[in-house]
């Protein structure tokens, strides 16, 4: 099974692909500099249950953090995911 994440900005949401279909999104607000505020993770049924959704997550912060930015977790996935993980603690603030 092959992945890839990609960020979608015209939808404003990072993707999911496997095996070249769409499998998951996590959705964010309109970006106000460089925070993203996430607030919706949607994993098609037939990836759940396979760690789908934690690798988008942690691509998709992976990708903030590159770009030197940060993140608030408005969809409980990525806080649950953030509180899992700490080493991505730091991206996160209040709301803007």
């Amino acid at each position: 099974m092959s992945s890839l994440v990609k960020d979608n900005p015209a939808k404003r949401r990072f993707e999911i692909l496997v095996d070249g279909a769409l499998a998951g999104f996590a959705a964010y607000d309109q970006p106000q500099g460089e925070v993203l505020v996430f607030t919706r993770t949607m994993v098609d049924p037939q990836y759940q249950d396979m760690g789908v959704g934690s690798e988008l997550v942690r691509r998709a912060l992976d990708h903030v953090r590159a770009r030197g930015g940060r993140a608030v977790p408005r969809c409980s996935f990525v806080a649950a995911f953030i509180d899992r993980h700490p080493e991505y603690a730091t991206l996160v603030i209040d709301e803007p």
